[in-house]
């Protein structure tokens, strides 16, 4: 299956790498290269339950861990599976520009903390604040609109663009 920024709420977040689209299906097994990768067969809603559960030995090592859309833009792989066991390919296709904003303030709340910039009305919601050096956010926009929180920096980068 092929996904796009357009297509991505299809994915269930973590996502891991796998190095190419060797993978296969026979079963209710998830091949790749040989390993067994997901078990259907077993009970549970994520990878990680199934592969506890599967008595099969011979498990691919998911080494990389991606937590959100910002780990695949920023990834220069192409080959992921999700959390419920879907093998996908990611499919860098349009460009969004990249627009670096001066940090106002970081209000820590509860378990998240939110994350406010010169030039932009709405705050990011970021899990932790950034390392107290760091006094630029680059964004990326889609079209004209602030998207994703991509980077930061410590001093302000030039305006870019990246594909997504």
């Amino acid at each position: 299956m092929v996904i796009q920024y357009k297509s991505i709420n299809k994915v269930r977040f973590p996502v891991y790498i796998l190095p190419s689209s060797n993978w296969d299906r026979h079963d209710g097994l998830l091949f790749f290269d040989g390993q067994i990768i997901d078990d259907r067969n077993m009970s549970g809603d994520t990878i990680g339950l199934r592969r506890l559960q599967t008595p099969y030995k011979s498990l691919y090592t998911l080494k990389h861990q991606i937590e959100d859309f910002r780990g695949i833009v920023k990834s220069n792989e192409k080959h992921f599976i999700d959390t419920n066991g879907t093998p996908f390919i990611y499919e860098k296709t349009e460009f969004c520009k990249l627009q670096y904003y001066k940090i106002k303030s970081i209000v820590q709340k509860d378990t998240v903390s939110l994350l406010k910039l010169h030039g932009v009305k709405q705050p990011f919601v970021i899990p932790r604040p950034p390392a107290s050096e760091m006094r630029y956010a680059g964004v990326l926009h889609y079209g004209t609109l602030p998207w994703v929180l991509y980077e930061y920096s410590k001093d302000r980068c030039k305006d870019t663009r990246r594909k997504v």
